[in-house]
């Protein structure tokens, strides 16, 4: 068999396997397992019992990780930058880079942080989560624009709380800085009856001042920014299926063809042993 069909064919089985279900399957499972050793070490009692195999298991784990990443870019051959053009891969990749930081003397406590890195390599890894994370991120933009005009509500309403209310409740309208606070803690709704019980004993009215403040910053601004990442999700889902449909590349045909042509040659050879 000539180098160049040896090379192909070696190719094509890192892709297959690369890009089964099994091997994704796999990937998940280390992670999982690596989140749970991170949390046994939480307990110092494990952790000085089995803290040695704790970190054999860390120490697996990377070069797994490491091997993984071999092969993804050993299928981008003879592109390597192709495996880069991933923002996923290079995510994936950032994390062995600082995985390998010596988990001794001053960087031991950063690296012991790094490692809760390999735990977010479960977004990467599983499709559903990459496509969120792609509708979160395509999200900040408006989001910002969201954040921008609530900015502008709760400024409003402190500067009214504070002339309303400062010298009646200063435990909560002292200043601005205390009632922006305190409108934060109302947008949460952890508590903000008893400040609105408080402003009704000096005017019975000041509930409008409240529930129109609930209703504009809880209910319309917060329904906004669900409507946003929605929207960004299902454009995020259609751009995926436009990419499933769409023609394939020039690498990928080339690839087919030369998978068709080492097929063609076994069929050719096994026909000449079968005719000798």
């Amino acid at each position: 068999m000539k180098p160049t069909a040896v090379t192909h064919t070696a190719l094509n089985l890192i892709r297959r396997t690369t890009e089964a279900t099994a091997f994704d399957a796999a990937i998940i499972a280390i992670i999982i397992t690596n989140a749970l050793l991170l949390g046994l070490e939480t307990s110092p009692e494990i952790d000085r019992n089995f803290g040695r195999w704790i970190d054999i298991g860390h120490q697996i784990t990377l070069i797994i990780f490491i091997v993984e990443a071999i092969l993804k870019m050993t299928v981008s051959a003879p592109r390597i930058l192709g495996y880069f053009r991933d923002g996923w891969n290079v995510f994936d990749f950032l994390i062995i880079v600082f995985a390998l930081i010596p988990a001794t003397g001053q960087f031991a406590m950063i690296a012991r942080l790094v490692r809760l890195l390999r735990v977010l390599r479960l977004v990467s890894t599983i499709r559903d989560l990459r496509l969120i994370v792609t509708a979160l991120v395509r999200s900040i933009p408006s989001v910002g624009h969201v954040m921008l005009l609530m900015g502008i509500v709760v400024y409003i309403y402190a500067i009214i709380g504070f002339h309303l209310f400062g010298e009646h409740d200063p435990e909560n309208w002292r200043d601005l800085g205390i009632s922006l606070l305190t409108l934060f803690n109302i947008v949460t709704l952890e508590g903000w009856t008893e400040v609105m019980y408080r402003a009704m004993a000096l005017n019975e009215l000041s509930w409008i001042y409240f529930v129109s403040f609930v209703v504009i910053g809880t209910f319309v601004v917060f329904n906004l920014f669900i409507a946003i990442i929605i929207n960004n999700l299902d454009e995020a889902k259609l751009e995926r299926l436009r990419d499933l449909e769409s023609p394939p590349s020039r690498e990928e045909l080339l690839r087919e063809i030369r998978a068709t042509q080492d097929a063609l040659e076994r069929l050719e050879r096994r026909m000449r042993n079968d005719q000798g």
